[in-house]
């Protein structure tokens, strides 16, 4: 089995076990102004990735994965709360394809709904009666950790937007990057399964350096199929990134290295929407190599992270699953 049949096979499961949180409540209009809108939203949730790839850290430890799946439920439910947050901070319309949540329902109601999942991080773990006390303090610091990395990561992003900031290096992106998204789209889902899991502190680091690694190559993918991913070309946030000015690792090199760096810079300060300017942008990133910078950078973050887990954990199913899972993070399309 691949790690993209792993997705297609568990991602209904997982859809079911994150929506189990959202059930009818006691009033209509809570349903109408909370549980609702965060359902609908999270139900446009992705493959799911992040709370299975927790199950399989568990797994790869020798772990029972049912063990993990109030905290992959939390880690889901962090990624919920960081997306309705983030696209509140960014101006986004457009959250694949659907209207932002705070475009729908308000920012304010949008805001109360993402903290309410954000409530969950901690309160899915708190709750799991199959976590002995100090199993459960031990992940609940894993997640305060995730989430605090986290939002060091979104302060560098909003800041930089905020103050016009394009004097950035690749090294201030991988900061930004590492922080934001590495954490929690990989180094803390794999580190919690395998803590879960009852591997050894070798087995939980080793885990966890590969989650880091291929977290970040997983958002470089990201950025790069916002420009040129093929199935990407049929929705409506297609280059979005353009549009918000994104301080991607592609725009970052492109800056630093192209002869039309000042054009690139006004086009992304723009927010322009016109597809003719949003053209142009791509192909100065591409002109200056930024794209293929962009894309060897991520295949050699998961070449050595590949490298590294061969040689930590013993031969598996779930150990082949997560190599499987680094090729698939950079050779997706969609």
């Amino acid at each position: 089995m691949t790690f993209e049949s792993y997705l297609i096979k568990n991602t209904k499961r997982m859809n079911k076990l994150v929506a189990d949180f959202f059930k009818e409540s006691s009033s209509p209009d809570m349903t109408r102004y909370l549980y609702g809108p965060l359902a609908d939203y999270s139900a446009n949730g992705g493959k799911r990735h992040r709370p299975l790839i927790c199950e399989l850290g568990c797994q790869a430890v020798g772990g029972d994965p049912t063990l993990a799946r109030r905290s992959a439920a939390a880690i889901e439910h962090f990624h919920t709360a960081a997306l309705i947050h983030d696209d509140i901070a960014d101006e986004s319309t457009l959250r694949r394809g659907v209207a932002c949540m705070h475009l729908t329902e308000g920012e304010g109601l949008a805001i109360n709904a993402g903290d309410l999942a954000l409530s969950q991080v901690t309160g899915l773990v708190v709750d799991d009666d199959n976590l002995e006390p100090n199993m459960k303090l031990r992940v609940l610091s894993e997640l305060v950790h995730m989430t605090t990395r986290t939002i060091e990561g979104q302060a560098l992003d909003i800041g930089w937007a905020r103050d016009g900031r394009f004097d950035l290096t690749v090294s201030d992106y991988l900061t930004m990057a590492t922080h934001k998204t590495a954490y929690y789209s990989g180094g803390t889902p794999l580190a919690v399964g395998a803590i879960v899991g009852g591997g050894t502190e070798q087995q939980i680091e080793a885990l966890r350096s590969f989650g880091m690694a291929t977290g970040l190559a997983f958002q470089i993918q990201d950025d790069i199929l916002n420009l040129v991913g093929k199935k990407e070309a049929v929705k409506k946030d297609f280059r979005s990134d353009i549009t918000e000015g994104k301080r991607t690792l592609i725009a970052v090199h492109a800056i630093e290295h192209s002869p039309q760096s000042k054009e690139l810079v006004n086009i992304l300060a723009s927010h322009t929407v016109q597809p003719t300017m949003l053209s142009i942008a791509v192909d100065i990133m591409k002109n200056a190599g930024s794209i293929d910078f962009a894309h060897d950078y991520a295949t050699g973050l998961v070449n050595n992270a590949k490298a590294e887990l061969s040689e930590a954990l013993e031969p598996s199913k779930p150990k082949d699953l997560l190599l499987s899972m680094a090729d698939f993070f950079i050779n997706r399309m969609n």
